[in-house]
């Protein structure tokens, strides 16, 4: 008895021991649970409990200047989520089957998002709201009350479609500004998202009665662009035929800035692209291999696409900078406008032992005030300033003009210029640089720049939004315009503008006229790089002269049509047509009748093939001036033939036009 009695004591303590080391175990692994685990398996615990969905706020309207026309909208639509678990076994395939129909979907797709284990699945998002429907009424007809969600959702529409399309930019999947004012402004747009809330049980049945809790989505903000509709789709319309018609390999933009406030009025880039298909490319040669090209030239194409052109990228300006060398020489007194026989071209200038050339260095200008040496586009008399100004005080006023810095315009991807440093800048480059060669700078730089010689002197930032709406209060909040600082005196200004006048009445810009109304402008050709054997034509023009109201910019990249490469030939046309279209638009007034020549359109002839004699005859008979562009001094006019004319034959241009021929 004793024996059993010391047996059964030792099984008891082994057994109690056991229990023992479960009972610390159990306690360590609440433990665990409790202090290691617990906000995490709170969290799943949340997650299964309640069911959220996402609810998008739609995005704010863009409206152009007049606030009559709206450029971006978002327009309603559904989004289509599966509760798995709240689906019974025995409907879920033929939900699904219909959902793949109706949206077009595919079926073992769909399917095995409904079978999943999960606590919500997205189906399918941004649906038109008659599909929608049509899958609300089958619900209802099959007794299906729980398990299929349809919120309502919101989608980017662009109802112009191309228009300013590299300024608005557009939006991702999810709603978010991807590019442009879109992304620039999002913070804005883009609102504040709500939500719809419901608690349910393990086995997805709602927990309470309070149903769902529904927070309203919070629309984003309005935003009023400077971009006028009008003008807009004029100088959209102009550029894409000049960039056809001059066969520009590489596109062209235009800007039309308000010199006084900095409001660009319009900001075009072609060619443009669908905002409503944004992924799209729009050049038909890299279409037709699109399926075959690597992911990052498909990426590098749609960027390419989507740039705008007139603050990303940099080029040379050419002649249309000798505004600004002109500018300076003024306003420091070293010259003046009609100091007569003040400078001499013979057709180049040595500068440290270089050589460099006149454009028209086979036939010298000669004599020449500095007026004529701008209506002329003579590179001596600027490389001439710009020594008389030297490195110092040349880039005081690179400075001040803006041309060392970011505009600032309210636009992402804003690039710098590229100017040789102020301390190894030699008398080569500050000879290069005064008639606008070997430095890069952008065109909303330029334009801005110019637009300071406009308005009297004060620089002011360009801006493309100008003004923003609460969209819950509906106040309206105007961004202020923006003046930096002076560059040059009214005065100066004055002088310069009258200038600009004669190189549209007189110089190489004729070809930009407008009947009855005063246009400044001045002409540029240039060099694409170092030996591209690219070049750009611009034209950059200023109207009315008197009291200027706009600016505008043309940059033609790579023209290699009949029409040549000049500025004069291809830009300054492109400026007179749309001038005559935007100047009436805005109520501009007419200059003095008296002082303004009558101006006639005429058809230019055919003259190639033709001896320079028939040709001159010919083109002096529908009432043009023949320039001839050749090297060789002594022509026999009788016997040599025409192998290029600018502006080509066809062409619409104001009698009393130059057209030179080759």
């Amino acid at each position: 008895m004793e024996e059993i009695s010391i047996t059964n004591k030792k099984v008891m303590m082994r057994t109690m021991f056991i229990a023992f080391l479960i009972f610390v175990m159990l306690l360590g692994r609440i433990a665990y649970l409790q202090f290691f685990q617990g906000e995490h398996l709170q969290t799943l615990a949340y997650e299964q409990q309640v069911k959220q969905r996402t609810i998008n706020a739609k995005r704010g309207k863009m409206y152009d200047s007049s606030k009559k026309y709206m450029l971006a909208i978002s327009c309603t639509t559904s989004t289509v989520t599966v509760n798995p678990t709240n689906i019974s076994n025995q409907n879920k395939e033929k939900i699904a089957r219909k959902i793949s129909e109706i949206f077009e979907l595919d079926y073992e797709t769909v399917l095995g998002k409904i079978t999943k284990r999960s606590s919500i699945e997205t189906i399918v998002k941004k649906v038109d709201e008659e599909l929608a429907d049509e899958l609300r009424k089958w619900l209802i007809e099959n007794d299906i009350t729980s398990g299929v969600n349809i919120d309502e959702d919101t989608k980017r529409y662009y109802p112009y479609s191309n228009l300013a399309s590299q300024i608005i930019g557009f939006c991702g999947s999810d709603n978010q500004g991807l590019d442009g004012i879109e992304a620039k402004y999002d913070d804005i747009l883009s609102g504040q998202n709500g939500s719809i809330t419901k608690a349910t049980d393990a086995a997805g049945e709602e927990i309470g009665t309070e149903g769902e809790n529904y927070i309203a989505p919070v629309d984003g903000g309005d935003i009023v662009l400077s971009i006028d509709m009008t003008i807009q789709s004029i100088v959209e319309k102009y550029l894409e035929e000049a960039c056809i018609d001059n066969q520009c390999t590489d596109g062209g933009n235009i800007v039309v800035m308000n010199p006084n406030t900095g409001d660009i009025l319009a900001m075009a880039t072609y060619p443009s692209y669908n905002l409503n298909a944004p992924y799209t490319i729009n050049n038909d040669e890299i279409l037709a291999q699109w399926d075959s090209l690597e992911q990052e030239e498909k990426t590098k194409s749609l960027q390419a696409m989507w740039r705008n052109k007139a603050i990303s990228d940099t080029y040379e300006p050419g002649s249309v900078f000798k505004l600004i060398t002109a500018s300076a020489a003024l306003e420091e007194g070293i010259t003046d406008t009609d100091n007569s026989g003040e400078f001499a071209c013979t057709g180049s200038i040595t500068v440290a032992g270089a050589r460099i050339k006149c454009w028209r260095y086979y036939k010298p200008h000669g004599s020449e005030s500095l007026r004529e040496g701008l209506m002329n586009s003579c590179n001596p008399v600027f490389i001439g300033l710009g020594q008389k100004l030297g490195v110092q005080t040349y880039y005081s006023y690179l400075r001040k003009f803006g041309l060392l810095e970011k505009t600032g315009i309210n636009l992402s991807g804003e690039a710098k210029s590229i100017f040789i440093d102020e301390q190894k800048c030699g008398p080569v480059e500050l000879a290069t640089i005064s008639f606008g060669q070997r430095f890069e700078i952008t065109p909303i730089q330029l334009i801005t720049a110019i637009s300071s010689i406009a308005n009297g002197g004060t620089l002011v930032t360009p801006r493309v939004v100008k003004a923003t709406i609460n969209s819950k209060t509906g106040e309206e909040t105007e961004l202020p315009v923006d003046t930096k600082r002076n560059t040059i005196s009214k005065e100066t200004s004055e002088k310069v503008l009258s200038m600009m006048e004669s190189v549209v009445f007189e110089g190489t810009g004729k070809n930009s006229r407008v009947l009855g109304y005063r246009i400044g402008g001045k002409t540029g050709t240039s060099e694409d790089g170092v030996n591209t054997g690219k070049y750009v034509a611009s034209f950059c023009g200023i109207a009315p002269v008197d009291n200027p109201q706009v600016v505008m910019l043309i940059t033609l990249y790579n023209p290699t049509g009949e029409g040549g490469h000049g500025g004069g030939g291809t830009a300054a046309p492109v400026a007179g047509k749309i001038f005559s279209e935007i100047l009436p638009y805005l109520e501009v007034e007419q200059g003095n009748k008296d002082e303004v020549e009558e101006m006639i359109e005429t058809e230019v002839p055919n003259v190639t093939d033709m001896t320079i004699s028939e040709a001159i005859k010919v083109l002096e008979e529908n009432g043009f001036e023949v320039k001839i562009n050749n090297e060789t001094e002594e022509l026999n006019k009788d016997e040599a033939i025409v192998t290029e004319q600018v502006p080509s034959a066809g062409i619409m241009a104001y009698q009393g036009s130059c057209v030179y021929l080759n």
